[in-house]
């Protein structure tokens, strides 16, 4: 008889220690704030084990539990071992330059190959694509960026969900509406980026905006655009709200970034954050790598919970249990992707 807890899911998206569940963080997981786990390295040893934890994840809600990774290729991939390495997005960057063509494929390869390999261990979405702008200066964004050219971002980021699509995956472009102009790592930092609103409106956001309809969800950067609001993105109604679901048109699922990385903590404590998240318009509030704040959060964050958000994260799972058949067709993608990783790499 299934033990599984019956709640529509919440807004908050955590993460858990190591590679099987606690007690702990299965009591966690039943409260009806939690609408999803976030894995990471730590979480993984095989594909055995993996699949193990995140069926251990889906039994403890009905609804099951959105179970979501940061699994973009070259260093953002959790999973390794097992694993197709996967290249770095400014590796199909730097391919186009000398076959668009064969970038494109190899952009719509490398998504395939990702949703298939997630979705085979229960791994219901990654947050990917990256579509910041490489500028060549950004610590934490780097080599995860596509190119500098906006349109070239357009065509490889749009690969790249062709191939999540043909996996089942659904998609979650980041850092709305740009984290690539700033050199300082919103992890450690508090970037700021001071250009005027057109300069981004025109090159970050283009990616954005092309890309909106497409998107199952957006994650907005721990970034101040000093010049337009003195909030960080994921805290502010402007950028949300005004711009993002009003000017881009996006009506899709609103993720924050971790509300743990240094950038967000000046709104103040865990709960103070999730509810300046929540109310500049997150639809989840992600809490990683600090267990300790876990219970403070569930125990004292007072939050509507909306019924709809329980419906739309639900449509999410498991579009990828339809997957393509893996067959020839499927194998010779995960060997050009893992070649394209090799000379990437050499």
């Amino acid at each position: 008889m299934s033990t599984a807890t019956r709640l529509p899911l919440g807004p908050v998206m955590l993460d858990v220690v190591g590679l099987e569940l606690t007690d702990v963080e299965r009591a966690q997981l039943r409260h009806p704030l939690v609408g999803g786990v976030i894995l990471f390295a730590r979480n993984y040893e095989s594909p055995v084990q993996l699949a193990a934890l995140t069926a251990d994840i889906a039994a403890q809600r009905d609804p099951a539990l959105l179970i979501t990774v940061d699994h973009e290729g070259g260093r953002v991939q959790r999973f390794r071992e097992g694993f197709c390495r996967l290249p770095t997005m400014r590796a199909l960057g730097v391919h186009w330059e000398r076959d668009p063509l064969g970038a494109r494929q190899l952009a719509r390869d490398t998504g395939w190959v990702l949703a298939a390999e997630l979705a085979a261990v229960g791994v219901d979405m990654s947050y990917t694509p990256v579509l910041d702008l490489d500028y060549g200066v950004s610590r934490v964004i780097g080599d995860r960026a596509f190119h500098t050219d906006p349109e070239v971002v357009v065509e490889l980021a749009g690969a790249l969900m062709d191939g999540l699509a043909d996996g089942g995956m659904a998609c979650v472009g980041k850092h709305f509406p740009g984290h690539g102009y700033v050199e300082a790592d919103s992890h450690v930092d508090a970037p700021r980026d001071p250009r005027p609103f057109d300069a981004i409106w025109s090159a970050d956001m283009l990616p954005f905006r092309r890309l909106a309809k497409r998107l199952a969800g957006v994650m907005p950067a721990h970034v101040i655009y000093e010049a337009i609001d003195p909030r960080p993105a994921g805290f502010s109604r402007f950028w949300l709200q005004d711009v993002l679901r009003g000017r881009v048109g996006f009506d899709g699922l609103i993720f924050s970034d971790d509300l743990t990385m240094e950038a967000a903590t000046e709104a103040g404590g865990i709960v103070a954050r999730a509810s300046a998240a929540h109310a500049a318009g997150c639809d989840m509030v992600l809490v990683c790598n600090r267990p300790d704040l876990n219970e403070t959060l569930l125990a004292h964050w007072q939050v509507d919970i909306d019924p709809a958000l329980s419906r739309r994260l639900e449509a999410l799972r498991r579009r990828a249990a339809a997957m393509a058949a893996r067959g020839e067709r499927w194998q010779a993608a995960r060997e050009a992707v893992a070649a394209l990783t090799a000379s990437s790499n050499a």
